[in-house]
């Protein structure tokens, strides 16, 4: 996925009521943008420090930019608009990127499924019978390891989608949980027990139930961003 064009440069002043960010950009120009991410974004943000961002020329965009790359406390890059994660498993699964995931026929995005009337994010049809793919992106990171963790605040939703999936592995039914860890110098994932440990049961409970857990690691840069490898998952048990 490449940025285009490539994406402005600023420092962060701060963000606040969870979807603004003031930032002033390297020309000095004093701006309020779009903070895409619903998370508490913890050791992701550092005020004063390097942010990159895409600026909107619609006039009908009360806010003129998004904030999409961030440095992180202990010099990462981390891309902080949730909403890329999705585009940039959709790009790697059609580029067959996704090993475990190749040879699909057809792919579907935001299904309805489930027994708590849940959306997927990606249906993928095989010859063999239909996949379900729930996507999560990852920025969670900490000093001194590359175990990145997730999530960074409570997620009631994202247990639930767990719940849905191991739903569909007890059926047959194959189910797959899929981490996008849009941060750099990572190595594997865990559950953020510490966090959400309703969170972290529910991931276990999934496992044993059947359901897949992947993670796959992103190269980021300010002009361009891709799913370039797979990571370990870490469950702790």
């Amino acid at each position: 996925m490449r940025f285009n064009p490539p994406l402005e440069e600023g420092r962060l002043i701060r963000r606040y009521k969870r979807f603004l960010a003031d930032i002033e950009t390297v020309g000095g120009e004093f701006l309020t943008i779009h903070c895409p991410n619903t998370g508490s974004m913890l050791n992701c943000m550092v005020e004063g420090g390097p942010v990159w961002f895409s600026r909107s020329n619609d006039p009908k965009r009360k806010l003129p930019g998004t904030w999409e790359i961030t440095q992180t406390p202990q010099g990462r890059l981390a891309c902080v608009n949730t909403a890329r994660a999705n585009q940039l498993v959709e790009e790697a699964l059609r580029a067959g990127i996704i090993d475990e995931l190749n040879g699909f026929t057809g792919l579907k995005r935001e299904v309805a499924y489930g027994q708590e009337k849940s959306r997927i994010d990606f249906r993928l049809d095989y010859p063999t019978g239909a996949a379900y793919v729930e996507v999560k992106s990852v920025t969670l990171g900490f000093d001194g390891t590359s175990i990145a963790a997730f999530p960074d605040a409570v997620t009631q939703r994202g247990a639930k989608h767990l719940r849905e999936l191991a739903h569909l592995a007890r059926s047959g039914v194959r189910a797959v949980q899929l981490y996008c860890v849009n941060l750099s110098g990572i190595d594997a994932v865990r559950p953020a027990e510490e966090i959400d440990a309703g969170y972290a049961a529910a991931l276990r409970e999934a496992k044993a139930a059947g359901v897949e857990i992947l993670a796959y690691g992103v190269r980021l840069t300010a002009q361009e961003m891709c799913i370039d490898r797979p990571l370990g998952v870490l469950l702790g048990d």
